[in-house]
């Protein structure tokens, strides 16, 4: 009898100075999570992310790329478009929270107020958004992404392997432990 062969995928697009990053850039763990502004799995994880962060401040540190899965969220593509141009003006993480923290108000009305309420001129990002100015930066995250395996959202990878275990917070405490320790 023969064991099956257990293939660890892996980051394949190094983390650089152009990825939208929070915590410590010395920090001995790098989180990368490929996710969906529209999906309710990234949207749960989301939480857990970011209590991570607070309870390992210094050890972790934290990579958001895109990863629309744009034919069953079809405002996924939009929302990341436009926390790209929130992120053109400095407020990538602002964005970001606001997506995660009302994601049944991604359609453009709603996407809007959002960008209003942040103090960003809702006509401009409207505008980048429809001509799909940030177009490239959002396919650019996908297609590293599928070079990485990532088949689905949210996808995370703990010092470049990806994390096959769970997203609720003692799993992502005790798998960045682990990773520190290594």
């Amino acid at each position: 009898m023969t064991t099956p062969l257990q293939v660890t995928a892996r980051l394949r697009t190094p983390v650089t100075g152009a990825d939208h990053v929070r915590g410590a850039d010395d920090a001995p763990v790098t989180v990368v999570e490929y996710g969906d502004f529209q999906c309710q799995y990234c949207g749960a994880a989301y939480p857990n992310l970011h209590e991570l962060l607070r309870q390992r401040e210094g050890t972790v540190r934290l990579v958001y790329r895109h990863f629309p899965i744009a034919n069953v969220h079809p405002y996924a593509e939009s929302a990341a478009e436009a926390a790209e141009a929130a992120g053109a003006r400095g407020k990538f993480w602002e964005m970001h929270d606001w997506l995660f923290e009302h994601q049944d108000q991604l359609d453009p009305v709603h996407l809007s107020l959002g960008v209003e309420q942040l103090g960003m001129p809702p006509d401009e990002i409207g505008a980048e958004v429809e001509r799909q100015a940030h177009a490239d930066r959002v396919r650019r995250d996908f297609v590293g992404g599928i070079r990485s395996g990532v088949n689905g959202t949210p996808t995370l990878f703990l010092n470049d392997v990806r994390h096959d275990g769970g997203y609720s917070l003692a799993d992502l405490l005790a798998a960045v432990d682990a990773a520190a320790e290594t």
